[in-house]
């Protein structure tokens, strides 16, 4: 019992293992989204579940539950165990007698668990640390960014909302449009549409006004929001590189003064 003890212990909570598990888990779900439904791929299905479940329960066991739950990387991880307990009984459910929303929302909590691989990204809590400080540093330039959205596309719904109703009929629409022009997607077709629906001469300045727009929020816009989130992502390594330049800095002023202080001895020994 000791040694079936030790050998659970030592494969759930081997991270190697359960990598691996959630490799197959993946390849699994990959082939039954594509349609393959061989049982042995529904019984593969279920056994990862199992064994996540198995794991979650080790840990808690081996570390305590309050420890267990205390850990972030560990409550992400049980909170989608939890999840996708469901999909266990999937086997048992007749698709034909269950509304197509319940399979939909089953087959989603069995893929969600392929996020569990996170856990095993190299320097993954430097990456999370380094997202957090960016998007709080650079929130004022979001938000900025998401004012402008919202105001060109208020704009441009009471421009071209009856011109180009696929584009600009409601300002939800309006705002989505101009945001596919900011982040340079398809941009083109939206200014081509409007002049083909108007006059030359609207269209020409339609179609010079959109690239102003672009050359304005999507070109040099997105790159000052592009470099604010980056320089504040690597920032933590910025504040690493300084304190070593200061630390040189401070040697090099002692052995400045160690040399200094020798040369001031040695001065009068030679008169």
């Amino acid at each position: 019992m000791n040694n079936m003890k030790r050998f659970l212990n030592k494969t759930l909570l081997n991270d190697h293992f359960i990598l691996l598990v959630i490799l197959i888990n993946s390849i699994v779900i990959y082939l039954q989204e594509s349609g393959i439904n061989h049982p042995l791929l529904l019984g593969l299905d279920c056994a990862g579940t199992f064994i996540f479940l198995l794991e979650m329960i080790a840990k808690q066991v081996h570390f305590g539950f309050k420890s267990y739950w205390r850990d972030g990387w560990n409550r992400m991880d049980g909170v989608l165990v939890i999840l996708s307990l469901p999909t266990l009984v999937v086997p048992f459910l007749d698709v034909t007698t269950y509304h197509f929303s319940v399979i939909l929302i089953l087959r989603l909590l069995r893929v969600i668990r392929v996020l569990r691989v996170l856990h095993f990204f190299p320097n993954v809590v430097q990456i999370g640390a380094g997202l957090k400080r960016a998007l709080r540093d650079s929130g004022v330039v979001l938000l900025s960014f998401g004012v402008l959205l919202i105001l060109f596309g208020l704009i441009n719904c009471s421009l071209y909302r009856e011109v180009a109703p696929m584009y600009f009929g409601t300002p939800l629409r309006s705002i989505y449009s101009i945001f596919r022009v900011f982040t340079v997607e398809g941009w083109y077709e939206i200014p081509d549409a409007i002049a083909a629906a108007t006059s030359p001469l609207i269209g020409r300045i339609t179609q010079f006004y959109f690239c102003a727009l672009l050359a304005a929020f999507g070109i040099l816009g997105l790159s000052f929001i592009n470099s604010v989130f980056v320089d504040a992502m690597v920032a933590d390594n910025n504040d690493d590189i300084k304190e070593q330049l200061e630390r040189i800095e401070q040697r090099q002023e002692r052995i400045e003064q160690h040399l200094a202080q020798l040369a001031g001895k040695s001065a009068p020994d030679k008169e």
